[in-house]
């Protein structure tokens, strides 16, 4: 039976698998390797025999987890059934959080959601009953934060049917927002098939300081970069300023990459993701992962010499960053804050700040599942007439 949790037993063993595969790689290029490129090596199906040409070639890789939000999960899970498999072959979770709608309060809405999804809920709690997957129900919290302090291990490399699955590169973890059919055949024990991603470093000087804080890096990555910037890429974050942010703070960089349409971005292994470790009672994947530094970090030749290795390379000084601010339109539109104000002037914006909304990803994709889930309630019910998943 697959264990759902990333036990000291599972991340030494991917360690191991890493180890042996990067030995592979290393005899074949005989060149240093990026942290991004020890995840994706790490984790090739076959690395005796795959094509390696950035932006090119197309790689079977083997993620170690599999996570995926109420949303997506549904139609995930119904192309899984018909697997006809008896469990999921890789550690995978279901976590019930996108589908909670933001209207009065945190425990009024929880309660409507509860009653307004319970055909969807009762769905996905029976199914991953059923096949070991496991379930966070309404109110257990948010995906990205469940993953980053019960699932994410340094190293290590996950899938997930939400675009911002990239959060877990805060605990420098090689994880990538898929669709629902990548998802099915990494349950099903099959390779995940992508892209060899180019490599883009960022390389972060000086330390944070003042009023600027980690999703300021992010927003003027974005601004550099803009929205396509990272397509078909993995962002590669480095320095001693990577060292000044805390772990939390650099999920949250990881997070919004997703705006640049990037295959994932990764931090590599720190002290700071060591107290994060700690601090959420995993020390003993913080041991593993400081007696496997070199799995988790890049080579030492690639930090002093990264623009051998990238292929592109972005330095931002974290000693003069300010605060930004990004809009209105696109999320590359990228300013200090201290040109709002002639921005504003240039552009006939408004002057007074009358409203303010702080929200999330989550607040554009409302109406749309709302669409979804009639239509997705419909095929649940054709499902239980076909197959009994309460069994």
């Amino acid at each position: 039976m697959i264990r759902v949790e990333s036990t000291p037993e599972f991340v030494a063993e991917a360690y191991r698998k890493m180890d042996e595969r990067i030995a592979v790689i290393r005899k074949r290029l005989g060149r240093p390797l990026t942290l991004a490129e020890k995840h994706i090596f790490g984790h090739l199906d076959d690395p005796h025999t795959e094509d390696l040409h950035p932006g090119r070639s197309y790689l079977q890789l083997r993620p170690d987890r599999v996570a995926m939000q109420d949303a997506t999960a549904q139609m995930a899970l119904l192309q899984f059934m018909s697997a006809g498999l008896k469990s999921v072959a890789v550690p995978s979770t279901v976590h019930c959080d996108h589908l909670i709608q933001a209207r009065v309060g945190a425990s009024e809405d929880l309660k409507n959601a509860v009653v307004t999804n319970k055909e969807v809920y009762d769905f996905l709690r029976s199914v991953s009953q059923k096949f070991n997957i496991g379930f966070w129900q309404p109110g257990a919290g948010i995906i990205h934060q469940v993953v980053l302090e019960q699932y994410a291990f340094p190293g290590g490399m996950m899938i997930g049917t939400d675009s911002h699955t990239p959060n877990a590169g805060g605990l420098a973890m090689f994880a990538s927002g898929v669709g629902g059919a990548d998802a099915v055949d990494v349950m099903a024990g099959l390779p995940w098939e992508v892209m060899f991603p180019q490599r883009i470093g960022v390389h972060l000087k000086g330390k944070m300081n003042g009023w600027a804080s980690a999703k300021d890096i992010i927003l003027v990555t974005l601004g550099i970069l803009t929205v396509k910037g990272g397509t078909n890429a993995v962002i590669e974050y480095f320095g001693e300023g990577a060292e000044s942010i805390s772990a939390t703070g650099k999920g949250t960089i990881c997070n919004m990459g997703a705006e640049l349409g990037a295959t994932t971005s990764v931090f590599p292994y720190d002290a700071s993701m060591e107290r994060y470790l700690r601090a959420t009672e995993r020390g003993a994947l913080a041991d593993l992962a400081n007696k496997n530094k070199h799995l988790v970090t890049l080579d030492d030749e690639v930090y002093t010499s990264p623009e051998k290795y990238f292929d592109r390379v972005i330095e931002i000084d974290l000693d003069k960053l300010e605060p930004y601010v990004v809009g209105p339109h696109s999320p590359d539109a990228a300013r200090p804050i201290s040109e709002l104000k002639t921005a504003a002037k240039e552009n006939g914006w408004p002057m007074s700040l009358t409203n303010a909304l702080i929200g999330s990803c989550r607040i554009h994709r409302m109406k749309i599942f709302a669409v979804r889930r009639r239509w997705l309630i419909r095929l649940l019910r054709k499902a239980r007439r076909r197959q009994s998943i309460f069994a």
